[in-house]
């Protein structure tokens, strides 16, 4: 199952985010199952509406996941780290909710105020 992870600013919009999530299956040549985002985010109108947009069921990740996601992210975001803590949002968001054994399929790409990475379960 390919996850597509999502880290936006609250001012990202919903065409933002479908925008990168849809650039995200081009590049990879395969669809996204599900977007996973930060608990923190769950209830953001932009991502609702995305979620509707494309389809696809959003799966949420506490801090403890994206926490224990960080060593196996590829890119690192000083914006991130400001505003959250944490140096990457959408690759250990979809790593996190790929499994314990997931790796990356793409890292982290942006659009606007949104990124997304796509992750899968690994063997």
């Amino acid at each position: 199952m390919i996850i597509a992870g999502l880290g936006f600013a609250s001012a990202a919009s919903a065409e933002t985010l479908v925008e990168v999530v849809r650039r995200a299956q081009a590049e990879l040549g395969q669809p996204a199952e599900a977007l996973a985002v930060p608990d923190f985010k769950s209830q953001a109108p932009s991502l609702l509406a995305a979620a509707r947009v494309l389809g696809l069921r959003i799966l949420l990740v506490d801090r403890a996941g994206l926490t224990l996601a960080q060593p196996r992210c590829e890119t690192f975001s000083s914006h991130a780290q400001t505003a959250t803590g944490l140096g990457s949002i959408a690759e250990a968001c979809a790593l996190a909710a790929a499994g314990a054994h997931s790796y990356l399929f793409l890292a982290r790409i942006t659009q606007g105020l949104a990124t997304c990475a796509l992750a899968g379960p690994g063997a």
